[in-house]
């Protein structure tokens, strides 16, 4: 099953610079740095100890950056590589002064490139975060002896489902693991059958928060959202941002300074946002701190990475995209950290453990008509509830997951 995994990996790699060349016209990769997926890399390794994290994307690299924070007050440890798949996570890292932190994207996995991978950087010990399986270079660190971690591990049913159909080759890959940390006892259940040898469930990863993350918003912005009656579409998909603006037509009936915020999942669907609310005789103004806004402006888009946290800080009702449609939703601990309140749609298995949590709570809700978003929205612009004691529980918990994660990788290091 190996030589067939490699026979496709091989012929992704031939068709990868059509692949890459369009990903650059669409601006999801960066022109100085795509050849980084090609092993042609822009930093240096140092000498002394290197420890290898990788994260497909945002999500990933946010969950592990508290721990980050932490090892990089490790006098043991040099350097620290982190590798991603994606543009807009790599800014993740940017934002962060950290001192032993490089930032690389990942190779695509062949035989070939992992061991040029592996050769090049030398990692002491390598940690993948989330769902992130790659045969080849599992297998390549393990013939190097490198000890290899499966942190905030997250096997979904349909991944379990795939999985299981290779029942050989999978147990072959995931023993290949010396630890799983699972991120919920789901996980660590098919993470048991799936062949992972030392399976342990902590806790997601993702309640942990960054303790020296500065949140800045200009000052005229804040000023204006603040004079609204405002509420957030967050991490939207195609299709929700239409579905938002409808039901912001419908509540500025009874709400005339009413305005939608919308920060969609991918920047670069700007332009295609644009003309629907074009389409819905809606007026918008596109993120810009010193472009002043219009006063009739109905929707805001912000249409730039990095900036969620400081609208999450103003703009306390909350809807979280990737759950109308069949994504599986987005990650809603960040948006309650500020004191948000959360509407999110039925596809939310992602984070259906921590959604569960806030429901109890009641600070999340689930909403599938436009109707019963609007219903819900009235209710938040209504209360004025106060999430301290939830704010306290969700650090206090993020703060033992995190310990226990440390200490279980400390004995790798």
């Amino acid at each position: 099953m190996l030589i067939f995994y490699r026979l496709l990996i091989n012929i992704v790699f031939l068709i990868s610079p059509i692949i890459v060349t369009l990903r650059l016209l669409k601006k999801k990769e960066s022109f100085k740095r795509f050849k980084e997926k090609f092993c042609f890399f822009s930093k240096k390794r140092t000498k002394g100890k290197l420890l290898w994290f990788h994260g497909a994307s945002v999500g990933e690299i946010q969950s592990i950056i508290p721990l980050l924070e932490r090892l990089e007050k490790n006098k043991k440890i040099k350097q620290i590589l982190v590798t991603s798949n994606t543009l807009s996570s790599s800014n993740i890292i940017e934002k962060f002064k950290f001192k032993k932190i490089v930032h690389q994207f990942f190779p695509i996995d062949t035989n070939i490139l992992s061991k040029k991978f592996l050769n090049y950087w030398k990692p002491d010990v390598a940690f993948f975060i989330d769902s992130e399986i790659w045969p080849n270079t599992l297998y390549n660190l393990n013939e190097r002896n490198i000890k290899t971690v499966l942190i905030n591990g997250r096997i979904t049913k349909k991944t379990f489902k795939r999985w299981m159909k290779l029942t050989f080759f999978a147990k072959k890959v995931f023993s290949k693991f010396d630890l799983c940390l699972s991120s919920s006892k789901e996980s660590k259940n098919y993470l048991d059958k799936l062949g992972a040898k030392s399976t342990k469930f902590l806790g997601n990863l993702k309640f942990s928060q960054s303790e020296n993350e500065i949140i800045e918003m200009d000052k005229g912005l804040e000023k204006f959202i603040k004079s609204r009656k405002s509420w957030c579409a967050s991490s939207t998909h195609k299709s929700e941002e239409v579905f938002c603006a409808n039901v912001h037509k419908e509540l500025k009936k009874k709400y005339k300074n009413l305005l939608t915020i919308i920060i969609p999942r991918h920047v670069n669907r700007t332009s295609e946002i644009i003309n629907e609310l074009k389409n819905l005789d809606l007026k918008f103004h596109l993120h810009n701190p010193k472009k002043k806004i219009n006063k009739n402006t109905d929707i805001y888009i912000v249409n730039s990475y990095g900036k969620t946290k400081s609208f999450y800080k103003i703009c306390k009702n909350v809807f979280l995209g990737g759950s109308l449609i069949k994504h599986g939703g987005q990650n809603p601990l960040e948006a309650t950290r500020y004191g948000c309140n959360i509407m999110h749609g039925p596809s939310v298995e992602n984070f259906n453990e921590i959604f569960q949590f806030l429901k109890k709570r009641k600070i999340s809700y689930k909403i599938d008509t436009k109707f019963k978003m609007i219903k819900v929205l009235n209710k938040m612009f209504m209360r004025k509830k106060n999430f301290n004691t939830a704010e306290k529980k969700l650090r206090t918990i993020g703060q033992k997951i995190l310990n226990n994660t440390y200490n279980n990788i400390k004995i790798f290091i």
